[in-house]
């Protein structure tokens, strides 16, 4: 048995007392806590937290609008059940009570102020905008009246079916109205069309005739190259029998002609011909079946390279490697209308088609017409210029602005349409034609002239000093505005 000295337990009381008493460390000595602790502990006691509760508090809270709430109220009301009763459900949707509600709930909203907003691809003009817009109309009038021709105006819609089947992958670009009482009607895509429309309808042969109005594309708007959904559309057609390429170097003429009156020199003609398009398409093997598709992708070279046209042709349009190879190597030509014309005729290109030989014969004589109206320096011959609509049948042609400074691409095009008019009329009726995309010559010219112009022609303004004066001003005016003189005036309402 051990001995335990009787004192040990007083000695144990001692040091506990001590240990009792020792000082707290010093601040400086304290444990720190991160930020970044407390948001880990934060996480942890939350993922301790039921599932259930994670999800409520994560959950956004969806809110009706007021016109929503209000009729959810007015159907709750009803008290129906329309699960159990189809029938209950029908009628009452149908009902006059319902309507009205619902009538009177969206009055109700639209009368609300709200953002005011424009549709998508479309804007408005300011005065200086207008007085710009009409600087550009007026100057294409006056060229357009020097050639012979004469005004028309057609509806903003037409027939759908007046319509469809004629821009060949572009009509889904057609806007469709709303059915009314039974007439189909899509706003017009163009000015073409409405004026083979017209030439049918009034039963003419021959017309020489200008059109400037807007069009409607549900396609994708590039505000700042001037594509729109809504836009001014400039058309110039002769319609009518005459030599060959008469027609032709007149519309090409008035195109230079205005340009350059606009101040706008730097710009280049592509010009085409459908029957070399054809030829290219059965030299290169190609089925004929296929013509319109592959001109709808030989198009794209001017925006896409070859390679992703060579993907379209063989893996979308079915043309076989080989046959795309052919196709590039045409598509690859293009120069001076005199320089190309003596190559495809030195490398035989177009010897072994049928019909190809006396349409080059036809570009020669366009050669020769615009050397001696002094635009050939402007004109470049390509056989990648394929146009994408369907009624072509003769000579394309497209004008791109080639200072880059401009920002847009094409500004105008078009071409002869032999076939057009007779899908209305009956008559075969040969026809040449273009068009401006005139809201680009609008973007340009305001450019070259947006502090130039003044929107307002006030030459006089009338003001006065004193009360009283009003009666004898508005004389004054009467005077000077059936003299034909611009006349403003200023009425101080604190004064007269």
């Amino acid at each position: 048995m051990t001995d335990i000295p009787a004192d040990k337990p007083k000695e144990e009381k001692k040091e506990r007392k001590q240990k009792e008493k020792k000082p707290a460390p010093p601040k400086s000595e304290e444990k720190k806590i991160s930020t970044e602790e407390v948001k880990k502990t934060a996480a942890n006691e939350d993922e301790k937290k039921p599932l259930a509760e994670k999800e409520v508090k994560k959950k956004k809270k969806i809110s009706h609008g007021k016109g929503t709430s209000e009729l959810a109220s007015f159907i709750q009301s009803a008290k129906i059940d329309f699960l159990k009763s189809i029938n209950s459900f029908c009628s009452f949707y149908d009902s006059p009570d319902f309507t009205t509600k619902v009538e009177e709930e969206m009055t109700s909203h639209n009368e609300q102020q709200r953002k005011a907003k424009l549709p998508k691809g479309t804007k408005d003009s300011d005065p200086i905008q207008m007085t710009i817009k009409n600087l550009c109309i007026d100057t294409i009038k006056q060229v357009f009246k020097m050639h012979g021709a004469a005004e028309i105006d057609t509806p903003i819609f037409e027939r759908k079916e007046t319509l469809m089947g004629k821009y060949g992958e572009e009509s889904k670009l057609i806007y469709d109205l709303a059915d009314q009482g039974g007439e189909l009607l899509s706003l017009r895509y163009d000015l073409t069309v409405p004026f083979a429309r017209y030439m049918a309808i009034k039963n003419l042969t021959n017309f020489k005739r200008y059109h400037i109005g807007k069009v409607y594309r549900r396609e994708t708007p590039q505000m700042a190259k001037g594509r729109y959904r809504e836009f001014y559309q400039c058309d110039y057609d002769i319609a009518g029998t005459y030599s060959p390429m008469i027609p032709e170097i007149d519309v090409l003429s008035i195109i230079s002609e205005v340009l350059k009156k606009l101040g706008i020199n730097e710009f280049v003609t592509i010009i085409n011909h459908r029957g070399l398009l054809n030829a290219m398409v059965e030299l290169s093997g190609c089925e004929t079946s296929k013509f319109k598709a592959i001109c709808s992708s030989i198009d794209k070279l001017d925006k896409s390279p070859w390679e992703e046209v060579y993907t379209e042709l063989v893996d979308v349009k079915g043309v076989t490697k080989e046959q795309a190879e052919k196709l590039h190597e045409f598509t690859k030509l293009k120069g001076k209308p005199k320089d190309l014309l003596k190559k495809l005729k030195e490398l035989g290109v177009f010897s072994k088609h049928a019909e190809a030989p006396a349409i080059l014969e036809q570009m020669e004589i366009l050669a020769e017409y615009a050397a001696a109206l002094g635009i050939e320096d402007n004109l470049s011959f390509d056989l990648s210029l394929a146009r994408g609509l369907d009624y072509y049948t003769g000579l394309i042609y497209e004008v791109k602005l080639t200072d880059p400074k401009y920002g847009v691409g094409s500004i105008a095009g078009g071409g002869r349409y032999d076939d057009l008019i007779g899908m209305f009329s009956g008559k075969q009726i040969p026809a040449v034609g273009f068009s401006f995309g005139i809201e680009r010559l609008f973007n340009i010219m305001e450019e070259k002239l947006g502090g130039k112009v003044r929107p307002i022609n006030t030459k006089v303004l009338i003001s006065s000093i004193g009360k009283n004066m009003v009666v004898e001003k508005l004389k004054m005016c009467k005077e000077f505005w059936a003299a034909g003189i611009e006349v403003n005036n200023i009425f101080f309402h604190c004064l007269d």
